[in-house]
């Protein structure tokens, strides 16, 4: 027996050399007409030359983009993590073609053909599509390529656990972040929905945190003393916590298939490549001990978060996942908006079968598919990254998606029936990037994963850790690496200009960070002016005055933030600032130019402001897009009130509000022709329409019929109870000013006397009645 457990250590030690690289070199079993580091003369050169200081940096990158984050709101997180993922590919770039100058020749593979063919479609797309998402797209797939490329060159077998301590590092680093979030309140970095660790949405953590996990689990698996291995499994627990707590159902789904399917599967196909099964009994049951105390014990904690408290998902990380993971429905809320831009995306495809909308231009183009009546995008990504994929790139799309699955398929084929020697000892590292890329698919078809700059580099990483795998085992097929011919010339040319890069990159990010902080921090003061309940208070005259110029010298720099900047419009036009309003919208529209809630936007600010002609002009291009939109019906009503067409007005507010197609501006205006027109059934209807569905206006609502019923029905009684109703519903500010507007007659029977007393303020919620 006693022969036999050592016989089984020593095989698990020998099989640990191999994955390390010590038995099996990284060249072995390479044929010279498949190995591109081969020169014309036969004589063998190393696999990579100098490139652990590449890989290093590439290590680098993936534990700070997810480990860092913004503490304010001046600069978008994502924002962060793309100048960090940027200058990791450039700088590792730069130091690859500095030091590959001895080169007669690199490795070149199919794969790489596929992010070069979506960056070339980019690039075509500026010409006819949006100029400038076009243009980021292109640039997002060059850096893919270069990743990709970077990888396949220097990713040896000895030097993939220094990446995968990066990947994993970072991973942790952002998972404690989370869990601080969710136990703590921990309010370091701004959040939308928490807990988000330093990526803004818990959505964009979880999707990448759950792709680092199989790397996590070979660094576990490969370790050979007990203290790394607990370590490793405290951290990996602490990852998959931070998953539990964030309730990413797509994030969940990924995570139960590993720990129940992919992972054991992995661990024992490959177990004698590994260290673990050496390990003594009393450290597998340590190992096993503290990955469960970590994931139940914080998993059992209640969250110290109100935030997350009130959602009513479960107050522990563990009952939250379970929660969410039964929730999972077809008809949950945010499905069925997930499933409203599926459908405007499916009509996309429909129409641009072939060419696509362009790279980029989802977001750009969504508002011409919409449903009838829509008059905002749903959100301005898919949140199905296969199907933004074929509506913006047509079949240059296709293609990719079609490439990439056979790619994988092929390379899991390739894993699983290679029996020999050296199939064996890359098949651990290949089962891990399989495994998350398999993980990133099932996220990409609920998120939008491709476009975080975490994610898409970690994305690159493992292709290009299976492309260099493929390298070394030679695959003899269409999708294996290939000779690349290289001159100290090429190497020259492309350090130059990879250095060019990284001072174009260098500009357009502090181009990006300016114009970032003085748009969101003008943001920032608006929200901050609407909130005192005083916005055209003298006071703030000189915080309207910076905010103004702040948001002039923004968009002056980059016209394209359509989620941030009309914010600033909505805010001056509540204040009655139509003019610097309608500018700012306009400034939108020309990149934007079929959202037709901003079109009607500026047709109103045009129209308050007396300029019908350009009013009508905005009105007719949002008629086009969406002619039963509410506030392209409204807006129409308007103005053929506003030029004198009564008539026509009320004939349209009255089809409006019978094709049950209102708004607040409409059923008001329809109140108000209703009344003068002497159509009281109809001014009713309308009246009450607008109280229901503004319940923030009712108050001036009873004040409106309590006049029109003295002056125009006749009707006292009715009058009277109108402004009684008024009486119980107004508070504070309101209340003083609304009062005074009460008749003579009907104060004097509610014991107002000419003097308005103030009942006691009420906390009070503005109504947006835009």
């Amino acid at each position: 027996m006693a022969r036999k457990k050592r016989n089984r250590q020593d095989k698990a030690t020998g099989s640990m050399a191999e994955v390390s690289g010590a038995a099996a070199p990284d060249r072995a079993f390479v044929p010279p007409d498949l190995d591109p580091q081969r020169p014309p003369t036969g004589q063998p050169l190393p696999a990579e030359v100098h490139g652990t200081g590449t890989v290093a940096i590439l290590a680098l990158m993936m534990f700070l983009a997810p480990a860092l984050g913004v503490p304010h709101e001046e600069m978008l997180q994502d924002t962060l993590k793309s100048i960090v993922v940027s200058f990791g590919a450039l700088g590792a770039g730069f130091l690859f073609f500095w030091r590959a100058q001895q080169r007669d020749a690199l490795r070149w593979h199919a794969v790489i053909v596929l992010p070069l063919l979506l960056m070339t479609f980019a690039l075509g797309s500026m010409a006819w599509s949006h100029t400038f998402l076009a243009g980021v797209e292109a640039i997002r797939w060059f850096l893919f390529a270069l990743l990709l490329w970077l990888g396949l060159n220097t990713l040896s077998r000895e030097r993939l656990p220094l990446l995968a301590w990066g990947i994993h590092g970072g991973a942790v680093v952002a998972s404690l972040w989370a869990v601080l979030q969710f136990l703590v309140d921990f309010g370091l970095f701004p959040q939308g929905p928490n807990p988000a660790s330093t990526f803004v949405n818990r959505n964009f953590f979880a999707e990448f945190a759950v792709c680092t996990l199989p790397f996590a689990a070979l660094l576990i698996a490969r370790a050979r003393q007990s203290a790394q291995a607990v370590l490793l499994t405290a951290s990996a627990g602490l990852v998959i916590v931070a998953i539990l707590m964030t309730g990413t159902r797509g994030a969940l789904i990924a995570l139960w298939l590993q720990l129940a399917v992919l992972l054991p599967c992995m661990a024992w196909l490959y177990r004698r490549q590994l260290a673990f099964p050496g390990w003594a009994r009393s450290t597998q049951a340590l190992v096993a001990g503290v990955l469960v105390a970590v994931v139940v014990g914080l998993g059992l904690i209640p969250t110290g978060n109100a935030r997350i408290a009130d959602e009513g998902r479960g107050l522990t990380g563990l009952e939250r996942a379970f929660k969410r993971t039964e929730s999972i429905s077809i008809t949950d809320s945010s499905l069925g908006i997930r499933m409203i831009m599926w459908r405007v995306t499916g009509r996309m495809i429909e129409r641009h079968p072939l060419a696509g909308v362009g790279a980029g231009a989802w977001e750009n183009e969504e508002p011409l598919y919409q449903d009838v009546g829509s008059q905002l995008e749903t959100d301005y990504y898919v949140h199905n990254e296969i199907l933004q994929l074929l509506a913006e790139y047509g079949l240059a799309g296709w293609l990719f998606l079609l490439g990439l699955v056979a790619y994988l398929i092929a390379a899991a084929w390739g894993t699983l029936s290679n029996r020999t020697a050296q199939g064996q000892a890359e098949a651990p590292w290949r089962a891990v990037f399989l495994c998350s890329l398999l993980s990133l698919l099932i996220v990409s078809n609920i998120g939008f994963p491709w476009r975080m700059a975490s994610t898409g580099a970690l994305f690159a990483l493992c292709l290009a850790g299976l492309a260099a795998s493929d390298a070394r085992l030679g695959t003899s097929a269409a999708w294996s690496a290939m000779r690349l011919a290289w001159t100290r010339r090429r190497a020259q040319v492309a350090t130059v200009l990879t250095l060019a890069a990284i001072m174009l990159a260098t500009f357009i990010t502090r181009q990006a960070a300016d114009a970032e902080y003085k748009i969101v921090h003008a943001t920032r003061i608006a929200l901050s002016i609407s909130a005192s309940g005083e916005p055209n208070a003298p006071r703030w005259n000189q915080s309207k005055a910076e905010m103004l110029k702040l948001v002039r010298e923004g968009i002056a720099i980059n016209p394209h933030y359509r989620k941030i900047t009309p914010m600033v419009a909505d805010e001056l036009a509540r204040w009655g600032d139509w003019k610097n309003a309608t500018w700012i919208w306009e400034s939108v529209l020309s990149s934007r130019p079929y959202v037709v809630a901003i079109l009607a936007n500026v047709a109103r600010g045009y129209t308050i402001m007396g300029q019908p002609a350009q009013a009508m002009a905005y009105l007719e291009r949002a008629k086009i897009i969406q002619p039963q939109a509410p506030a392209v019906r409204s807006l129409e009503v308007i103005l053929l009130a506003r030029t004198g067409q009564d008539g026509k007005a009320l004939a349209l507010a009255r089809q409006a509000i019978a094709d049950n197609i209102y708004d607040y501006d409409l059923a008001n205006a329809a109140f108000s022709l209703a009344w003068k027109a002497a159509d009281y059934d109809l001014a009713l209807r309308a009246m009450r329409l607008r109280m229901t569905g503004w319940p923030d206006s009712r108050a001036e609502g009873y004040l409106q019929l309590g006049i029109m019923y003295d002056t125009g029905l006749h009707d006292p009684d009715q009058a009277l109870a109108a402004f009684q109703q008024l009486l119980g519903l107004a508070r504070g500010e309101e209340r003083q000013a609304l009062l005074p507007r009460i008749p003579p007659a009907y104060a004097a029977k509610l014991g107002l006397n000419g003097a308005a007393p103030v009942a006691p303020a009420a906390p009070q919620t503005s109504a947006n009645k835009g």
